[in-house]
């Protein structure tokens, strides 16, 4: 390609809403251009780039069986009615009606259709195990679109669904993702771990995220060195201090004016945080008789921790959740800042599973400017639900004792779910096993968002200059520099070069522009691609062409008909570097 020819353009400066490295890049470099909030072109460039991320997706997906198809953009609202999600999921969502005044819905997820696909095409256990894969648009109304292609509401996404007759099966399949992942990531020069994660509005039994850390991540993540342990913050556990052993003593109302807090509190009676009950108000949405209800919860946890709202929605099992209100606390006898279960009225009771082994906890009286000492769970108060809703923080121990967790920032790069028979279950999806029993499909869920991917890869590959593309993933291999000038010899070398490297299946962006050396090598800097070749009258008559790779200060002089012969072997140097990286990672829990 002849940078004369291409469509698109450098900017000096990126536009003021870009707001992280890799979006201000991507805009300056011509590869990316806004069209609305979080939905984007794709220039040339970048085009390129995600062919060959694609293409790599689809390597590793037929590596271990998986066979590609194409599921519809637009979906009938009815199945997602039957596995219960189009009441479950919000605003996030796109509905429509179509001319029928049938309810309609982009896809943000393909679980639903595969579940139908499925039930039409999946008759005996013979047919299974099977992997089918897609890379696909989706459309998520994101509330809150942010850092360019990191966060947005249209996108591709590679998304695969396991198909087993039993469990082992989808264990295995789920293992041979976590390893065409890595494949993935570390193909396309990106480093990530393997978290721990909620499964959320996926359901099923287990998930893991692939996380690339980054100061710009929306996601805390807590990871134990001496251990290993990694875990996203909205499903990490720790080894919680264990409360002294206790005879239990008289419950005591006690006056505490202007405590309303675990700190003030904790001040006035002179004990530590870990001695008091801190409550939590909240009102859920819960499924009762089969139908959704707001119910008004209160949590209690130990002064010394916080609540994590994703574990205590998970424990409550519930649609939604959300402060609860003055009233809505009243109304349950309980008072701000002086609540405890003890004669609440009407409300769903959730404690941390260290409650019960921590006596005599201060708690509040639910009276103004009162507390009770000595509060015991079972005898002064029980609950609905005993859980862990404790949020694990920089520093605590991690669940094995092995050392102390730190709070990293990353960004989710692919997620896997054992989905089992969430979605089969309740579409009808089934098959005959080898006694004739109808039993549904075992899933599993699989996704990488692809744009999300790029942008990941440009935000750890750059310098103060522009971009500097892995091999793998550049839109193109070399970029090719004229140095306009009077010396037709030059010009000659350069078009003659151009085409010799193409004939040789190297990937060129010749830079034939009428511009000065400097634009030249500034755009070449900022568009990222490996390997420069620049030709000139200078570098003619110092015996060649100069060749430069890309992030490296000094080029080399080579001659001129050696030049193709000499591109090869760094294009092969530098694939081989990046499978170097493509190792075999174990498998944790």
């Amino acid at each position: 390609m002849r940078s004369s020819q291409l469509f698109s353009q450098t900017l000096r400066q990126a536009p003021a809403e870009a707001d992280v490295r890799s979006y201000q890049l991507l805009l300056r470099a011509g590869y990316i251009r806004q069209l609305s909030t979080g939905i984007f072109s794709y220039l040339p460039l970048a085009q390129r780039s995600l062919a060959k991320i694609m293409a790599i997706v689809r390597a590793e997906m037929d590596a271990i069986g998986g066979q590609e198809i194409t599921m519809p953009v637009v979906h009938p609202a009815d199945l997602w009615k039957e596995t219960g999600r189009w009441y479950q999921i919000g605003a996030e969502m796109a509905r429509f009606k179509d001319r029928a005044d049938r309810d309609m819905v982009l896809g943000m997820t393909h679980e639903e259709v595969v579940g139908d696909l499925i039930r039409r095409e999946i008759r005996s256990y013979r047919q299974l195990p099977q992997l089918i894969y897609q890379l696909q648009t989706k459309f998520r109304d994101e509330p809150r679109p942010r850092a360019g292609l990191i966060r947005v509401r249209e996108f591709t996404m590679k998304d695969s669904y396991s198909l087993d007759a039993d469990w082992d099966g989808l264990d295995a399949q789920y293992r041979r993702h976590y390893q065409a992942y890595f494949n993935i990531y570390h193909r396309c020069g990106l480093p990530v771990m393997a978290v721990r994660s909620d499964v959320g509005m996926m359901g099923g039994s287990m998930a893991h995220e692939f996380m690339y850390l980054t100061s710009i991540g929306e996601d805390t993540l807590l990871i134990c060195d001496e251990s290993g342990y990694a875990a996203n913050r909205e499903v990490a556990t720790f080894q919680k201090p264990a409360a002294p052993a206790e005879a239990a003593l008289p419950m005591q109302k006690v006056e505490t004016p202007g405590t309303t807090t675990i700190e003030s509190l904790a001040d006035f009676l002179k004990i530590p945080r870990s001695k008091t009950a801190k409550a939590f108000f909240v009102t859920a949405t819960v499924s009762e008789n089969d139908q959704y209800v707001e119910r008004f919860v209160i949590a209690i946890i130990r002064g010394d921790m916080d609540v994590n709202e994703t574990k205590l929605q998970n424990a409550l099992k519930a649609k939604t959740m959300r402060a609860a209100t003055e009233d809505e606390i009243k109304a349950a006898g309980a008072v701000p800042g002086y609540g405890s279960a003890i004669g609440a009225r009407g409300a769903i009771i959730v404690v941390d599973d260290a409650i019960p082994t921590s006596p005599n906890l201060v708690a509040g009286a639910n009276e103004a400017g009162y507390h009770l000492l000595n509060t015991n769970y079972g005898r002064d108060f029980t609950a609905h639900i005993v859980a862990d809703i404790a949020a694990a923080r920089e520093g605590d121990r991690s669940p094995d004792g092995a050392g102390t967790l730190r709070a990293v920032r990353g960004v989710e790069v692919g997620n896997i779910f054992k989905l089992g028979t969430r979605y089969s279950a309740a579409l009808g999806a089934t098959f005959l096993d080898k006694d004739g029993a109808a039993k549904p499909i075992i899933m599993g869920s699989y996704g990488i968002g692809i744009g999300r991917l790029l942008a990941c890869v440009a935000e750890q590959h750059n310098d103060d200059f522009g971009l500097i593309w892995p091999i793998s993933v550049a839109p193109y291999h070399v970029a090719l520099i004229l140095v306009v000038g009077d010396d037709d010899a030059a010009r000659q070398a350069a078009n003659d070069l151009y085409r010799d490297l193409q004939a040789a299946g190297v990937e060129v962006l010749f830079d034939d522009r009428e511009e000065r050396a400097g634009v030249k090598f500034n755009d070449a800097d900022l568009i990222g691609l490996p390997l420069r070749i620049t030709v000139g009258a200078k570098s003619l008559a110092q015996g060649g062409a100069e060749i430069k790779r890309r992030g490296r200060k000094d080029g080399q002089i080579v001659p001129v008909d050696q030049v193709v012969a000499y591109i090869k072997g760094e294009i092969a140097a530098l694939y081989a570097e990046i499978g170097a990286a493509v190792v075999e990672v174990p498998f944790k829990e």
